[in-house]
């Protein structure tokens, strides 16, 4: 094993004393490593640097795309929102009326109600007027009242006979 070491370390010394051949392998390596990924992406069709660009022109599509659906949305909601306050004072202005129209209809059916219960009361005081006065007169015979009746109706036409004949 210890042999081994020594050798190896004698085989680092020798390849640090060149140092021009070990920047050459080192420049040879990289050189195959640009080669082979140039030889990579002719092949596949495909480079990082183009697929980042196409994908930055896609997101920023999509994002206009995006900014013009929100600014059409946004016109859209404010004009629903217009429409509905343009309707809720449609709605509130016939609701007014609506209140007035009922206060109307409510006066006039407490002046009705009023006049109604005024001739209730005024049809009961003729009821009861009626009823006090039949009840203070003696009822006369049914024959004796008509004859009295028909005898007054022959009086007035003869007045008014003479009254026509006296005008004449």
């Amino acid at each position: 094993m210890i042999l081994s070491r020594d050798t190896r370390a004698n085989n680092l010394a020798r390849i640090g004393s060149q140092p021009i051949a070990l920047a050459a392998a080192i420049f040879a390596v990289v050189v195959v490593g640009v080669a082979s990924m140039a030889l990579w992406r002719a092949y596949t069709g495909t480079s990082p640097e183009l697929d980042r660009a196409a994908a930055a022109r896609q997101l920023q599509a999509r994002a206009a795309q995006a900014s013009e659906q929100l600014v059409e949305k946004t016109k859209g909601l404010e004009a629903t929102q217009q429409e509905s306050i343009d309707q809720l004072q449609v709605i509130q202005d016939q609701l007014q009326t609506v209140r007035r129209i009922l206060a109307v209809q409510q006066a006039d059916s407490k002046r009705l109600s009023e006049q109604v219960s005024g001739l209730t009361e005024a049809i009961e005081g003729l009821r009861q007027s009626f009823a006090s006065a039949q009840a203070a007169e003696p009822a006369p015979a049914p024959a004796a009242r008509n004859k009295s009746v028909r005898t007054r109706a022959h009086a007035t036409r003869i007045s008014h006979q003479k009254r026509a004949k006296a005008r004449g």
